[in-house]
């Protein structure tokens, strides 16, 4: 019985993925989603993957990361100079190959020493390691340091961009449920009483870390290859505050809500692009005004449940 329904349960999310596809797609066809809605929506699952691997890290596992910016940086920087050299889709796969080992290498480095910090600490840790990435990049000649990469591949295609958002999202969720991902939300909420079940809370974490950065470096690949043109100062503070609000806004430790929030926050970065002037003076005060009045976030840790929906729905036609 449980088994039918978890295979019930896997049909369904494919076929509204599926049906998701094509009807955007049809939409971009006749024209209805025009190149500059297109942008958007590319911005929009790039954000998704961004705050969804953030969200693994802070909503998870509790910890207090700035750093994602610098794993992005990695990512798209990897992929800029590798797809000059092959302009073509095996190009972008070495690129992200090459930028998921500097970042697993990276995020090693820095996660071990830092993740045994807590708090504010922790925070400052990660946001310097970010800075320093993004320091080195623009230092280095063969990312034509302060200037730049321009004339990166456009690789990034619509159906590449669902892959990557489905992807980081079956992995993240899928981990959530595991035994590693069970352990990080006892990390999360209580490190001192994980510890004394006997969990190796440093190890758990370094593992969301790691994930979360490998996760944020396709991003980033996928981010160079649409855009063209990438400079270090697209990977400051800021971009790190940026995912980090969306984690906050849509509610930490649910991935639903980080969906809803990139998506919601995508949205609104479009209505106000109009308004250079005051849109982060209104950005911020909807952000302030949510926080006092909805402190969990916009839809704080609940989560879209099919299997939940299908068990209702029996209950239903058992109780008639």
């Amino acid at each position: 019985m449980a088994k039918s329904i978890i295979n019930k349960v896997n049909l369904i999310w494919v076929a509204i993925i599926v049906l998701f596809y094509v009807i955007l797609t049809m939409m971009m066809n006749v024209g209805i989603i025009n190149s500059y809605y297109k942008i958007t929506l590319f911005n929009i699952c790039i954000n998704i993957m961004l705050a969804v691997s953030l969200n693994l890290v802070i909503g998870i596992c509790g910890q207090f990361s700035l750093g994602h910016a610098g794993f992005m940086c990695v990512g798209a920087y990897s992929a800029g100079v590798i797809t000059k050299m092959m302009p073509n889709y095996f190009g972008l796969l070495v690129g992200l190959l090459v930028g998921f080992a500097i970042s697993t290498v990276a995020a090693l480095i820095v996660s071990v020493p830092t993740l045994r910090l807590k708090g504010d600490y922790l925070a400052i840790a990660t946001l310097g390691f970010a800075e320093i990435i993004r320091i080195i990049v623009q230092n280095m000649k063969i990312t034509n340091g302060a200037a730049g990469l321009s004339g990166i591949p456009a690789l990034t295609t619509w159906p590449l961009l669902l892959l990557g958002v489905v992807i980081t999202i079956v992995i993240c969720c899928n981990f959530t449920r595991s035994a590693p991902g069970r352990a990080c939300i006892a990390v999360r909420e209580d490190e001192i009483a994980a510890e004394a079940m006997g969990i190796n809370t440093t190890k758990y974490k370094v593992i969301a870390f790691v994930i979360g950065a490998l996760l944020a470096s396709a991003a980033g690949a996928l981010f160079a290859c649409n855009f063209y043109v990438i400079k270090p100062t697209q990977f400051t503070f800021n971009k790190s505050i940026d995912i980090l609000v969306m984690v906050v806004f849509g509610g930490m430790g649910s991935m639903t809500s980080s969906v809803l929030a990139a998506i919601a926050i995508g949205l609104l970065n479009m209505i106000l692009q109009n308004f250079t002037d005051a849109r982060m003076i209104i950005y911020g005060a909807i952000l302030v005004i949510m926080m006092i009045f909805k402190p969990d976030g916009l839809f704080g840790n609940r989560e879209i449940s099919v299997s939940k929906i299908m068990k209702k729905i029996r209950s239903k036609k058992e109780a008639r």
